[in-house]
């Protein structure tokens, strides 16, 4: 057993430890030993703990669990990529979040994490040429965890969406690698045009709270959006912008504002 574990430990760093956590979970609170065992304890792989748990949480009277738990599974299954961003996701949001104090917590109780390894799926039946089944995740998505992301989206890896309350992503929007957004955020359009109407975001970039950036404009790298601003043009890349609209208000402030999580800016 000893041996396996190690294996294991060395295979997949994250699973093992997440598995070592729920056991610690359990002999702590006993009454969620039901849940723990379930959702974790039960499961070979990370991707299939996953599956239990998004089909569990988007299952309804039109749609059945088990239904949704083999469309995930063979998504996980066909595309490794899905596993891989499950997993930098996962580590983002326990590097980041200062409430996340083991990876445990996000699989079990962390909504934002659980709506983008969701909307993960539905951008794979996207691209499989199932729109409906992917509409119908997009919508169980958004009743459920309150975040409205279209399956054309497309997101990176090492995504941290804290809170996770009225989020908005659209059809046309792309996010890139090791960003990081906090609640009521959007990335909309502007206007009705068929083609690119959404914003294209860099890799590290870090969205305050209540952020709206509209229409077809890119944000360049490691650059940080304040919280309740309204982004109208491009943003250069390692730059802060704050207002409404917004303007660029001064640096970035560090490397990796996605990773700093820190939203405070000097007007001096």
């Amino acid at each position: 057993m000893a041996e396996t574990r190690a294996q294991l430990a060395e295979l997949d760093p994250v699973w093992s430890r997440i598995k070592s956590e729920a056991e610690a979970a359990v002999e702590k609170e006993p009454l969620l030993g039901g849940l723990i065992h379930s959702s974790i304890l039960h499961h070979p792989t990370l991707e299939r703990a996953l599956s239990f748990r998004i089909s569990l949480k988007l299952a309804s009277g039109e749609m059945s669990e088990q239904i949704l738990r083999e469309i995930a599974e063979e998504a996980f299954g066909s595309d490794p990529s899905l596993g891989a961003a499950a997993r930098a996701d996962l580590v983002a949001v326990y590097e980041r979040d200062p409430a996340c104090h083991r990876l445990l917590q996000p699989v079990l109780y962390f909504k934002g994490y659980q709506a983008v390894q969701s909307y993960r799926i539905g951008h794979w039946l996207w691209r499989q040429g199932r729109a409906d089944m992917a509409y119908f995740f997009q919508m169980r998505v958004s009743e459920v965890f309150g975040v409205d992301i279209h399956p054309a989206a497309r997101m990176g890896k090492g995504i941290m969406i804290d809170h996770a309350h009225s989020i908005v992503i659209g059809e046309t929007a792309r996010v890139g690698d090791n960003v990081s957004m906090l609640h009521s955020v959007t990335l909309g359009g502007t206007g009705k045009e068929d083609h690119q109407r959404h914003p294209t975001i860099g890799d590290g970039v870090l969205i305050g709270a209540g952020a709206k950036v509209l229409g077809n404009i890119k944000v360049g790298h490691c650059s940080r959006i304040a919280a309740g601003s309204v982004v109208l043009e491009d943003v250069p890349p390692m730059k802060t912008v704050a207002g409404v609209p917004a303007r660029i208000v001064g640096e970035a402030g560090c490397a990796q504002p996605s990773v700093m999580m820190d939203q405070l800016f000097d007007e001096s």
